[in-house]
């Protein structure tokens, strides 16, 4: 049985996200929809700076061979690219693409116009509170997401991906 927070939070949180979510991340360019796991990958990379595949795998809470598998798609529609790493050719690193970066940077998990008019629903006191509170829970999600990544057994799902093991 859940505590009284998370029974709170767990009755909060589904009427906030159902009244302000997009309903889906569709890229004009290729005419095709993005799930929100590829459109959370977008998120995570930049056109300049590559971030190694299966770093971004742990970060996100997947396998590499489920990271690849979305990066693949994502890479067929040009919205990222893979390199082999130049210090260590076993590494891949991705980047965004100008286009994945376009279609990032126009898409949000909340529609900004319904924000805006939740939003608009509360005193600035009262935002100021909701927008710390949630700042904290944010921060307290990262940890929690990151403390599972590292509790997996990655050695063991690397073995035969060239790793030592």
């Amino acid at each position: 049985m859940p505590t009284r927070d998370a029974r709170a939070l767990m009755d909060h949180y589904p009427k906030i996200f159902f009244a302000c979510h997009t309903r889906h991340v569709f890229d004009k360019a290729t005419q095709t929809d993005l799930t929100s796991h590829q459109a959370s990958i977008l998120d995570h990379l930049d056109e300049s700076d590559s971030i190694p595949m299966g770093r971004l795998a742990m970060h996100m809470g997947v396998t590499p061979a489920t990271m690849s598998i979305h990066v693949k798609r994502l890479e067929e529609k040009g919205l990222v690219t893979r390199s082999a790493d130049p210090v260590d050719s076993r590494v891949t690193q991705l980047r965004v693409t100008s286009r994945g970066a376009s279609v990032r940077d126009k898409k949000s998990v909340l529609e900004e116009a319904r924000v805006e008019r939740l939003l608009a629903n509360l005193s600035r006191d009262q935002r100021r509170a909701a927008l710390a509170g949630l700042a904290l829970l944010a921060g307290a999600a990262e940890r929690m997401m990151h403390e599972t990544s590292r509790s997996r057994s990655w050695a063991s799902r690397g073995r035969g991906l060239g790793s030592a093991g």
